[in-house]
């Protein structure tokens, strides 16, 4: 691609490959994980249904810490290709949810790269990774899962800024969220995430010039999930979308939104400014 240094006929050499690895649902990640929220959960013990997205405590990338590179993250290569882009993102994912995954599960989940895209944007060079997986365990496949990277280049001094949407303002419900800097650690934590941007702050203001910590792409959408679960608690989600538009930092509020439609749940997130950060569509059963 133009003057970036990707090689995108290499890098599309990764589509096809795939990796198999087991992990057991375990109560403590979940205990932790409530916590963060600021949830009420009793404590949860062999046979708890684990709430959606928060699969993401388990399977975790635990790549020494020699492996890391300059922002943290492990070097490219492996099973994930080598994009020599320097900015990686979450930018989305959609859910299939077949059955409950529960505390006490050996579950086994099969990941495979199934697309690999580039493309020449307003701020440079990027590359678009998509992932599926699938977790299963001895009832049966659990769940299915789709999550798409994006690499992207430094921007550029010259780069055209995003022209921001605003967000709805027609809410049936929603809470307002205080990122500090607490949270952020615990999420990366639980979650084994070692990316700078989230906790690293004379990283993320110096070396990749942003305004604050970032919040996690997932932990957002873990948000939004967990407002629909305080609002319907008896909702039992079938499927559930996100896409990342503009990132959030933690020295600003923000607010998680929803509204539901029959058995539509529309779910978005709106900074402090009153722009759109995150939408997410969940279906129920």
């Amino acid at each position: 691609m133009t003057g970036s240094g990707v090689d995108l006929e290499h890098i599309r050499s990764w589509i096809g490959r795939a990796e198999t690895r087991t992990d057991r649902v375990t109560a403590v990640p979940m205990a932790a994980m409530s916590a963060t929220l600021n949830r009420n959960d009793a404590e949860p013990v062999e046979g708890t249904v684990v709430p959606p997205l928060w699969h993401w405590l388990y399977f975790l990338p635990l790549s020494p810490l020699g492996d890391a590179g300059p922002d943290g993250h492990p070097k490219r290569g492996g099973f994930l290709p080598p994009v020599p882009l320097p900015r990686r993102m979450f930018a989305g994912g959609r859910f299939e949810f077949h059955r409950p995954l529960q505390v006490g599960e050996t579950i086994t989940r099969t990941s495979r790269i199934t697309d690999i895209s580039g493309k020449e944007g307003r701020s440079g060079t990027l590359v678009f990774v998509t992932v599926r997986h699938e977790l299963a365990g001895a009832a049966g496949v659990a769940m299915t899962e789709e999550h798409d990277i994006v690499y992207r280049e430094n921007p550029r001094a010259d780069a055209a800024v995003p022209k921001p949407q605003a967000a709805r303002a027609d809410e049936a419900f929603s809470r307002d969220i205080a990122p500090d800097p607490v949270m952020l650690f615990r999420y990366s934590a639980l979650t084994f995430n070692s990316h700078r941007i989230h906790y690293d702050r004379p990283y993320v203001t110096d070396v990749e010039g942003y305004p604050g910590l970032i919040v996690h792409g997932p932990l957002i959408a873990t948000l939004l999930a967990d407002l629909l679960r305080r609002n319907l608690p008896q909702a039992n989600v079938r499927s559930f979308s996100f896409r990342a538009l503009r990132p959030l930092f933690d020295i600003h509020q923000f607010t998680v939104c929803g509204r539901a439609d029959g058995k539509s749940v529309t779910l978005w997130t709106r900074d402090h400014e009153g722009w759109l950060t995150m939408e997410a569509t969940a279906e129920l059963a």
